[in-house]
């Protein structure tokens, strides 16, 4: 056996869903810049769980179930209201998205229709979820969505309670469609892993999203926030807080990529968002810092920013705390999780590999008592 650490290089299983080839991301064959400029987070929903661009009749019944089913069951939102107020918010998500399998009295049918309602049940009430947790830890109550509007809409509505500007709004919007989904990442695998038992599409979601929180996948956006806000603090000590950085070899959060060797092409797209948040709010040192810190560690290090570093300014400009930026990575990523279980499932195998062994060996048994 052949040991590759942290599976790297590896190819584990075949996928119709996204593909990375030469530095490009393809959802279902599409490039990811075609997305995030021309299409809506709901039509990327679809393409990813069906293989295909909606038809207008198609989207319209897709928006209207993500709207329709983003309630939650009052013994959620009473759950969500008894937790402690120090937990951290992705445990609380899980805890949340495995407590809504009890709900569902489709839970363990693994069906193909029924994995496909689950699919848009629970992204439907995921932003509801991260919502309402952020608005009790506020002493508010949780907003519900609004009839008629869309998924990116009614998110930014629920957590704030008043109508989104427009900017706002497609800045949630385009930055679900960039996180939506990315190849065997830790957490789909993790996802696949669990579905692979044949257990139910809630225990490998609660998979993902625990794998999700670990700061060296989803995470790494909270770090972002925190160097800046902590770190940083001004334009003007960007370059002695970040030369120091990298002079004593820290790892400066939201730079470089394991699969990405010229630089993650969503990063761009982000960028120009917490651009235009600067522009919209007239708080512009957030982006003015993003953009010094991409200069330095560029031209000191080579490395290029990935889909974390602006996306945590950008989040930050929507009024999110920090603490809630890998939830809302959560929202859009169910539907890259939910599209490979749906996968899974439909030719499956069980997920086994081997480990080689390295410890001692013809070691003998020794009776207690001459220990």
């Amino acid at each position: 056996m052949t040991v590759t650490r942290g599976l790297e290089g590896v190819v584990a299983l075949n996928s119709r869903i996204s593909s990375i080839v030469d530095g490009v991301l393809t959802y279902r064959g599409i490039n990811i810049d075609d997305l995030a400029e021309k299409a809506s987070f709901e039509e990327v929903a679809f393409l990813l769980w069906n293989g295909r661009l909606p038809k207008r009749e198609e989207l319209d019944v897709l928006t209207k179930r993500l709207a329709s089913d983003a309630s939650l069951p009052q013994g959620i939102v009473e759950q969500l209201k008894a937790y402690p107020k120090n937990v951290h918010p992705m445990a609380a998500l899980r805890t949340a998205v495995s407590a809504l399998g009890l709900y569902d009295e489709q839970a363990e049918d693994n069906s193909e229709k029924a994995n496909y309602d689950k699919a848009i049940s629970l992204t439907a009430k995921m932003p509801t979820i991260v919502a309402a947790l952020f608005r009790i830890r506020d002493g508010k109550e949780p907003v519900e969505p609004q009839d008629g509007k869309g998924f990116s809409y009614n998110f930014v509505y629920m957590l704030h309670g008043q109508e989104p500007d427009p900017v706002a709004v497609k800045a949630i919007d385009k930055a679900l469609i960039l996180h939506a989904d990315h190849e065997l990442n830790a957490s789909t695998f993790a996802s696949r892993v669990t579905t692979a038992t044949l257990s139910d599409l809630y225990s490998a979601i609660t998979t993902a999203i625990g794998t999700l929180k670990g700061p060296l996948h989803g995470g790494a956006n909270e770090r972002v926030m925190e160097m800046l806000e902590e770190e940083v603090g001004s334009v003007d000590k960007v370059e002695d807080v970040i030369t120091r950085k990298l002079d004593n070899k820290e790892k400066i959060m939201g730079f470089g990529h394991r699969v990405y060797k010229d630089g993650d092409p969503r990063a761009k797209h982000l960028r120009e968002m917490s651009r235009q948040m600067a522009e919209l709010t007239g708080e512009p040192k957030w982006f003015e810092m993003s953009v010094q810190i991409d200069d330095l560690v560029q031209s000191k290090k080579g490395l290029k920013p990935n889909v974390d570093f602006y996306s945590a300014s950008t989040y930050h400009y929507l009024g999110i705390p920090r603490n809630l930026f890998t939830p809302i990575f959560a929202i859009s990523r169910v539907t890259g999780w939910t599209a490979h279980v749906l996968e899974q499932f439909s030719d499956n195998r069980l997920i086994r590999p081997r480990a080689e062994y390295v410890g001692p060996t013809n070691v003998t048994y020794v009776p207690i008592d001459q220990r």
